[in-house]
């Protein structure tokens, strides 16, 4: 294990909780980023011994405040995982200024004020790892969710470009667009819903958090080390 110091944003809960176990289950000193769930959140500290840090990072002062807590903690950084993220279902004609600006304030603008908030502790130590968590919809679009489809877009071309500007610092930048996975997030969609999702998916089931933790876990390892700038999908061939 090459990378010790690990940040994941939206870590209480579904695919940050499950890279939270992973990364601490591994060895890594690790903190997470959280804005509501109080037990969860208790419990990851409690069990896996995880720095948890309440903040919303769609606020540029709240997010800056608590990088700087996780560097004081692990004292410094290797790993980030900008994981966390808001969705919603609604028509395209109903989303109103304040669903679009919320959407893009969370999972959008929470990656880009994280991230600049460690990125020169990461350029000062010549090395980093930025794993960032999209989704499919980022890729191929989903119906009735254009503002959660446009800002998992926008982390896409995110990743890209910093790949290149931070390239010569030592530091990858990769994408991770999950497909449907088990957690809450999902809870809107009824069970015929999943049921079809799973029938459109090539490998015929739906994701587990765990998914996406390994892949992470692997990002954030030496084995990776000449990986930057990609997308990769977990998804199960949905999106092929």
């Amino acid at each position: 294990m090459d990378m010790q110091r690990v940040l994941v944003t939206g870590g209480s809960r579904g695919i940050g909780a499950a890279c939270v176990k992973r990364f601490s289950a591994l060895g890594y000193k690790t903190a997470f980023i959280y804005k509501n769930s109080d037990i969860s959140a208790r419990e990851l500290s409690d069990i896996y011994g995880a720095y948890a840090i309440k903040a919303d990072i769609s606020n540029p002062d709240e997010a800056k405040r608590a990088a700087q807590m996780a560097i004081d903690f692990l004292g410094g950084i290797d790993v980030l995982v900008n994981n966390a993220g808001i969705a919603q279902f609604k028509l395209f004609g109903d989303i109103t200024d304040e669903d679009w600006d919320r959407m893009m304030s969370v999972n959008l603008s929470g990656v880009f004020y994280v991230t600049r908030a460690l990125v020169g502790t990461m350029i000062s130590q010549h090395s980093g790892r930025i794993i960032n968590i999209g989704s499919m919809w980022g890729k191929c679009g989903s119906s009735c969710e254009v503002h959660y489809s446009a800002s998992k877009a926008g982390i896409r071309g995110m990743t890209m470009a910093l790949a290149k500007e931070l390239g010569p610092s030592g530091i990858t930048v990769n994408c991770i667009e999950p497909g449907v996975i088990d957690t809450d997030m999902n809870s809107e969609l009824s069970d015929e819903e999943m049921v079809a999702l799973c029938e459109q998916t090539p490998l015929c089931r739906i994701g587990k958090a765990e998914d996406v933790a390994h892949l992470s876990e692997f990002l954030a390892s030496e084995k990776a080390s000449f990986i930057t700038g990609q997308v990769i999908g977990v998804d199960g061939g949905f999106a092929i």
